[in-house]
């Protein structure tokens, strides 16, 4: 009876300490974009050696009476694999901090820099409606952003330039490494295309990579008016404004970033090829008889299983501009 307690006991205290890492889970991200608004990683990073906590304070544009706080901030950001600390010498008790590869992708001038997905993500306008989400499962609104801004999440972008400027340098970030990895792994992916749209392409990262390395396939970038409406095209790449839940410009394919839908309604059969195991995979959905077709038409999810992170090309209908009946946005 005695070990059932001990056991019971055990149990409890674990239960206990995961619900305690849950509820302040939030000091982890808060701290690391803390780091980031004061610029920490790029000041170790031009500091080109092991920074000594005494340099990197003197280095930080913060008030004398928050010094004795810095340590206490890389503390906790060296534990959660952000810095990483060396010794400066061996007759010398202090150490210098160097970046992680997690920090390096924090970097300002980064290509690959996701420290704009950061500052995307914490805006108030996008944290606010999570507050929302108990009373949102009590009413018919669309979305929790819907209940909190009364529009969809890109209507909402729309009109706020620095939040739009934000979200499209995030998904540029994002999208960059993925990009690389496409093109030099996964051109199989691509053979016998002769055009392709890329939907909800932002500013085109994605786009500009495969146009590059495949020249003879044109690129288009679809995005909402706002997006690309300023963005000059090239030889074989091209930006068109638009509604992905109107219309969509024909083409040999549609490129479509994972996160962007859960349901296409229309399609008859689907393929996937391992090329990328750590992508999750490829998908073409290839069409029999257009994507209007609802007698016919089949509901296909895309669940995280299936497609955690990678792309999923589809064919067009005969040249005709391909219009979806259903999409159901995840984001908005």
């Amino acid at each position: 009876m005695e070990v059932q307690s001990e056991e019971r006991t055990t149990k409890l205290l674990g239960a206990q300490t995961n619900v305690w890492n849950h509820i302040f889970s939030f000091i982890n991200f808060m701290s690391l974009n803390c780091a980031i608004e004061l610029g920490i990683p790029d000041i170790i990073h031009n500091y080109g050696q092991p920074m000594p906590l005494s340099q990197l304070i003197t280095s930080l544009p913060i008030h004398p009476s928050k010094t004795s706080f810095v340590y206490r901030l890389m503390r906790m950001l060296t534990h959660s694999g952000f810095f990483s600390q060396q010794k400066l010498n061996e007759n010398e008790l202090e150490v210098g901090y160097v970046l992680t590869d997690a920090s390096i992708l924090l970097l300002k001038d980064n290509p690959l820099s996701m420290a704009p997905f950061m500052h995307a993500i914490l805006d108030p306008a996008l944290t606010n409606p999570w507050h929302q989400l108990p009373t949102w499962f009590n009413n018919d609104d669309p979305s929790a952003f819907h209940m909190e801004h009364g529009m969809k999440m890109w209507d909402y972008i729309a009109l706020e330039p620095k939040l739009n400027h934000l979200f499209n340098d995030a998904m540029a970030g994002d999208t960059e490494l993925v990009a690389k990895m496409v093109t030099d792994k996964c051109k199989g992916v691509f053979k016998g295309l002769e055009s392709l749209v890329d939907v909800g392409g932002g500013t085109g990262t994605m786009a500009k990579a495969i146009a590059q390395s495949l020249p003879q396939i044109e690129c288009t970038v679809f995005d909402l008016p706002h997006v690309v409406a300023s963005l000059q095209g090239s030889a074989n790449l091209k930006y068109v404004g638009g509604d992905m839940f109107d219309l969509i410009p024909s083409a040999d394919a549609i490129l479509l970033k994972e996160p962007e839908l859960e349901y296409v309604e229309g399609c008859d059969e689907l393929e996937v090829e391992e090329n990328m195991e750590h992508f999750g995979g490829f998908a073409t959905l290839k069409s029999q008889g257009g994507y209007d077709d609802e007698e016919n038409g089949q509901i296909l999810k895309l669940n995280e299983n299936e497609l955690e992170v990678g792309y999923v090309l589809t064919d067009t209908t005969q040249g005709q501009p391909l219009k979806y009946d259903t999409f159901i946005e995840c984001n908005a």
